[in-house]
């Protein structure tokens, strides 16, 4: 009876090792315990932007490479479709979210795919119709701008500079919330050119140097330029926390931002001239100036600067949250930039980026487009092979002549060392830490939901929890 009962034991026990040793699973570790290790085997530092929690790595020390940390961070976090992005000294910041970025010969393939849909203007314009539709449909801007109040901007005191004048303005845009900015106009008198300036994700967001060099330039050039913060970003996020850039409805509301700060402009303002009104940003401001002109017919100069491929969609939910790529059966932000043919547009690219292709790919497809058009000449491309991914200062000059070219602005004011640089604090509508925020402003992003879906209210806790989790870490 015992040799019957210890042979039924043994049996037991080794039908449990057998389920729990198996070859799928016996090299499974949790991720983070992964990159715990990785950190210390390579000297590295790890700044968490995603939730590793309940994660396990099937084979997981296997994926190291004892000679590469990238490349045991690309092994490890492939699975989980996690990314991570090299930052100052020995710092990883490993990131939850960012469509895949495709390749080159990806963006070939869909130029090459997008050039049999049309052979002319006619065929052109029906296929750029239905973007513009879907894109808005998609992207749901009707539904948000619907729930908009009409309101005056707040306006700060004018400051004086060599040239040049800026104002801080506040507009309430949904029932409480607000998006904050500058304006940047020339002392000259007469109807100035509008240049609506989205930011991108450059440290120092609005408020840093060049930035504020290329406001004052054009300014003293002879255009009025707008440019605001992220949602989010700089004053915004007194409102709705810093996690909430993060979400997709982020996409929605800057271009929301966009259109009612043109719209309040041209409203407020006698001194624009509307057969003028362009726009320029670089990076996600780039991906927004693009957005901003599929949106808007009213715009007739565009500028996206080291942003424009079709190959990337734009790493943060900010540019590529709602599904607007997937309009008209599958589009790419080139042809989307496509769509403002035969009108006036300058890519800037360099060899640093995503944007490296752009001489052997979206501009000689752009220029295809404007053929149509007989107008080659109004799409250009100045590209930087030996630069970065920067507002830098060759960039800046070749938007400098863009502008000064398609709407005629003075070139002999072009001078960077005539502007002055303020703190960012001068530049706030609303004090420090948002003192002087009126009282009905939103003060979370949980009231911005009941504009937006539960969706958006769920995406922005869990970026927030991340947020929590990583402040702990330090």
């Amino acid at each position: 009876m015992k040799r019957i009962l210890f042979t039924m034991l043994l049996a037991a026990s080794l039908s449990a090792e057998a389920q729990t040793q198996t070859y799928e699973t016996e090299f499974a570790r949790p991720l983070n315990e992964v990159l715990t290790d990785i950190q210390n085997r390579f000297g590295v530092r790890l700044k968490y932007d995603i939730d590793t929690v309940g994660k396990v790595l099937p084979y997981a020390d296997f994926r190291i490479r004892p000679y590469s940390v990238e490349e045991s961070l690309t092994n490890v976090l492939a699975p989980f479709d996690y990314k991570f992005v090299k930052q100052k000294g020995n710092t990883y910041k490993l990131k939850a979210y960012e469509y895949p970025r495709r390749t080159d010969a990806d963006g070939k393939k869909m130029l090459a795919y997008l050039n049999t849909l049309y052979a002319d203007q006619q065929a052109f314009e029906l296929r750029a119709d239905s973007l513009k539709k879907e894109v808005r449909q998609r992207l749901g801007i009707d539904a948000l701008l619907a729930q908009c109040v009409k309101s005056k901007p707040i306006l700060s005191k004018i400051r004086k500079f060599d040239g040049y004048t800026v104002q801080n303005f506040a507009l309430e845009t949904l029932p409480g919330l607000y998006v904050c900015g500058s304006i940047y106009a020339p002392q000259s008198k007469g109807k100035h050119a509008l240049i609506i300036c989205p930011n991108g994700h450059f440290g120092g967001g609005r408020y840093r140097e060049d930035q504020q060099q290329r406001m004052g330039t054009l300014a003293r050039m002879g255009a009025i330029c707008v440019d605001y913060d992220l949602f989010g970003w700089g004053e915004s996020a007194l409102q709705v926390g810093s996690a909430a850039h993060r979400s997709s409805a982020a996409h929605t509301i800057q271009a929301m931002n966009g259109l009612l700060i043109l719209e309040s402009m041209l409203a407020s303002r006698k001194d624009i001239d509307t057969g003028r009104i362009g726009t320029n940003g670089g990076s996600g401001g780039g991906t927004h100036t693009v957005l901003l002109s599929v949106l808007d017919d009213r715009f007739t100069a565009s500028a996206p600067v080291v942003s424009l491929a079709s190959h990337f969609d734009g790493g943060c939910p900010c540019e590529s949250g709602m599904p607007i790529q997937l309009s008209a059966g599958g589009t790419c932000n080139a042809e989307l930039a496509a769509t403002f043919a035969p009108r006036p547009q300058l890519i800037v690219s360099d060899g640093g980026d995503w944007t490296a292709s752009v001489p052997m790919l979206e501009f000689p497809y752009l220029q295809r487009i404007y053929g149509f058009y007989q107008a080659k000449d109004k799409v250009t491309n100045v590209h930087l092979p030996k630069e970065k991914h920067d507002f830098g200062p060759n960039k800046r000059n070749a938007v400098y002549d863009f502008f000064a070219d398609v709407f005629k602005l003075d070139k002999r004011m072009l001078d960077e060392s005539k502007v002055t640089i303020e703190p960012e604090s001068a530049m706030y509508s609303f004090g420090e830490k948002g003192a002087l925020l009126p009282a009905g402003a939103i003060r979370s992003f949980d009231k911005v939901a009941a504009y937006l879906g539960k969706k958006a209210v769920a995406d922005v806790k869990s970026d927030a929890a991340l947020e929590k989790k990583a402040r702990e870490k330090k």
